[in-house]
């Protein structure tokens, strides 16, 4: 017999997924925040972490409870909206879960079951954040973090961290292609691929590591390319966008979504990592590669593009904000999906052409005080000098 409170919870979950999301009063010109998240812990069906019969669980407890939902691939597929989360369980375990939206900012719901990867990898311990690409080969490609133990270091939190590669074309029937192998770096994370061949070849972002935290030598986003997709192997990395002292990205960076392709370069959201007293601090941050040339950046505005706000500071990694998926509509709005403390996740809209104007127009990153005081007080002088205008012929 199915337990009486069952019915309680899935009215909650129903009334959680109908809930309709409006934009905050959140202003920056760039982007538009809204009010809810589009995907929390409570996003969970109840079938999963309860077992429904009363007198199994007469007291109707958790047995496979989910601790948060973040960092999630997406794709617009057939008119409708797609994310594949990143579901952590009380365990600890993470897993990937296909939710899916007619809107793309709400009524994100989990399909009946979480995605089953091919289990190919003996020594694999824990899967996380796929980047979804939707490839010029007609493959959806997913690269995700495959994380295993480091058997030649006794501590236990020693890991070691590769790019596993699956493909479908469907979301549903999974192929698991080999481990992307990169000759020069001895460990991968947030790695992503390039939606289009380059030069006839498959087009990685990677972020040289290492070890399984600190980058090391690792001097920012590299850019690498392969013949065979099937059994990858990158055998030269070049740095594209670079770390640098006293920035956003001095502790690290990464790649975060799928590139967007715009009418004047390649548009790259991603992250950098600098530390404080309080822990790292991730944000996100934009900049712009040549569309013939994905390696060469040609545009970098200067400081962070989205940091969390209000709510989205807390959680169980404070002040930190995440992407790894991106959706780019036929009429030019974006739709940016990213995580808040590794908790929940949140969408924000914008356009190309808002994107294309922030990369090109916003100045660059003078790198010193008294350099970038120069750029504030030329802004305020045209400023200034346009309202004493405005105010002369008022």
């Amino acid at each position: 017999m199915i337990h009486s409170r069952y019915f309680e919870e899935l009215e909650k979950y129903e009334a959680l997924l109908h809930r309709e999301s409006k934009k905050s009063s959140f202003y920056n010109g760039i982007f538009e925040r809204f009010e809810y998240p589009v995907l929390t812990r409570e996003h969970i069906p109840p079938h999963w972490k309860y077992d429904l019969n009363e007198e199994d669980n007469p007291y109707f407890m958790e047995r496979l409870g989910v601790n948060a939902v973040m960092n999630s691939g997406a794709i617009e597929l057939d008119g409708k909206y797609y994310l594949v989360a990143r579901v952590e369980g009380n365990d600890r375990k993470s897993f990937f879960a296909v939710a899916e939206s007619e809107t793309g900012v709400s009524g994100f719901r989990f399909w009946d079951y979480p995605v089953i990867l091919p289990d190919t990898c003996p020594e694999e311990t824990n899967v996380y954040d796929m980047r979804l690409t939707k490839h010029e080969d007609g493959y959806i490609y997913g690269v995700f973090c495959s994380e295993s133990k480091d058997k030649n270091d006794a501590d236990l939190s020693a890991a070691v961290a590769e790019a596993g590669i699956v493909r479908t074309k469907d979301l549903k029937v999974w192929e698991r292609l080999d481990n992307l192998k990169t000759l020069r770096s001895p460990q991968q994370r947030n790695v992503v691929l390039h939606p289009e061949f380059v030069d006839g070849k498959y087009a990685f972002y990677t972020r040289p590591m290492d070890g399984f935290i600190d980058t090391g030598s690792g001097g920012g986003i590299g850019f690498g390319l392969c013949d065979d997709i099937e059994h990858a192997v990158v055998d030269e990395e070049v740095i594209t966008s670079r770390r640098v002292y006293h920035t956003l990205t001095e502790a690290k960076n990464g790649a975060g979504a799928v590139p967007v392709k715009g009418k004047k370069c390649w548009i790259h959201i991603a992250h950098g990592v600098r530390n404080t007293a309080a822990g790292l601090r991730y944000v996100l941050y934009v900049f712009g590669t040549d569309l013939k040339d994905p390696s060469k950046v040609i545009a970098e505005p200067s400081g962070v593009f989205l940091t969390p706000l209000g709510k989205e500071r807390v959680g169980d990694v404070s002040n930190v904000v995440f992407t790894n998926g991106a959706i780019a509509r036929e009429d030019g709005v974006v739709y940016i999906y990213y995580a808040s403390c590794d908790t929940r996740m949140h969408v924000a809209e914008t356009t190309v052409a808002k994107l294309e104007d922030y990369l090109f127009h916003t100045p660059k990153d003078a790198l010193r005080s008294s350099d970038c005081v120069k750029q504030r007080c030329e802004l305020i002088d045209k400023n200034m000098k346009l309202l004493a205008d405005f105010a002369k012929v008022k």
